[in-house]
């Protein structure tokens, strides 16, 4: 039973706390995307003054921009983000052994900023509200939000859900603001707190791995980058194509609705079988990359200790 506890002690020892990484990441500078400039600057290009105002007003698809053009300008902020966050971490990986210290978080930090910033972009292009103030201020429900894109981003089943019946009401051309009662009910509480906690596993990981490549000068710069780039372009595609799936994006349903053949509201409720189905799969998850991690770092220390031990003998 001793053996048990201490190994679940271990567990959560050293992770990575998302929610302060997400809290301190939204205050970085120029992490904040302001949607009415955004769509103004991007939507300029191709459409006319008065449906970009309609797309502000409301959202892209409900101005009637063609889905093609939405992807066109998606693709153009994906590969300019992309270019950023790689750049930067090269550049955080050139002082070797010593930036497992001393850059590591910052250049974490600033990756997750980049994703927070292609969050947002890709946010508003299909159809969602602001997500952060220009201060970096978020109330409860923004910040549940941001959990749950982050984990539609990393893969998380379960995050993937719980937005799936969030986006019925935020297409509604009614709503000005995030369903606040969706969004804090008890009844999603449970599933962002846990949406949260596998981040910060995940996280974690990426972590490790990120130092391990550190550890080579130059070499090491080439490897982060790569790893960078490898990681956040496809999850920023994976984003997108989401996105562009759920109803606020769909031109043919504001136009269903401007004919009066769709309602234009949906009060968002989760039940609790939903909710407890939901947080089961995502228990599950939890599970299987603990245990993958676990199993992981026992081939690590076996290496490891079958390493020193050939050194040894080598020197006797």
């Amino acid at each position: 039973m001793e053996k048990r506890i201490e190994k679940k002690s271990e567990k959560t020892e050293g992770k990575i706390n998302f929610e302060e990484l997400l809290e301190t990441a939204v205050k970085l500078p120029l992490v904040c995307i302001n949607r009415e400039d955004f769509l103004r600057r991007e939507l300029q290009k191709y459409c006319d003054d008065d449906v970009v105002t309609e797309a502000i007003e409301h959202n892209p698809a409900y101005a009637g921009i063609p889905s093609r053009t939405i992807s066109r300008i998606a693709d153009s902020c994906i590969k300019y983000e992309t270019a950023k966050v790689s750049t930067f971490s090269f550049a955080a990986g050139i002082p070797g052994g010593l930036a497992m210290i001393g850059t590591l978080p910052a250049d974490f930090i600033q990756y997750y900023a980049h994703v927070l910033r292609i969050m947002q972009k890709l946010s508003y292009l299909y159809g969602w509200n602001e997500l952060i103030g220009e201060d970096g201020a978020m109330d409860d429900e923004t910040n549940h939000l941001l959990i749950l894109f982050t984990g539609v981003m990393f893969g998380v089943n379960g995050a993937v859900a719980a937005v799936n019946k969030l986006s019925a009401q935020i297409a509604s051309r009614v709503v000005k603001t995030l369903p606040q009662k969706a969004l804090t009910k008890g009844l999603i509480y449970p599933i962002v707190k846990k949406v949260a906690t596998i981040l910060g596993v995940k996280m974690t990981k990426d972590v490790f791995a990120k130092g391990v490549a550190k550890v080579i000068p130059i070499v090491g710069g080439v490897v982060s980058g790569g790893i960078t780039f490898a990681s956040y372009m496809p999850m920023s595609k994976k984003f997108k194509k989401y996105l562009a799936g759920l109803k606020p994006a769909d031109v043919k349903y504001y136009k269903n609705i401007k004919e009066g053949k769709e309602k234009d509201y949906y009060e968002v409720e989760f039940t609790e079988s939903e909710a407890e189905t939901i947080n089961e799969r995502l228990q599950q998850e939890l599970d299987e990359i603990e245990e993958e991690k676990d199993v992981k770092q026992n081939l690590n220390e076996e290496k490891v200790v079958a390493e020193n031990l050939d050194e040894f003998k080598a020197e006797e």
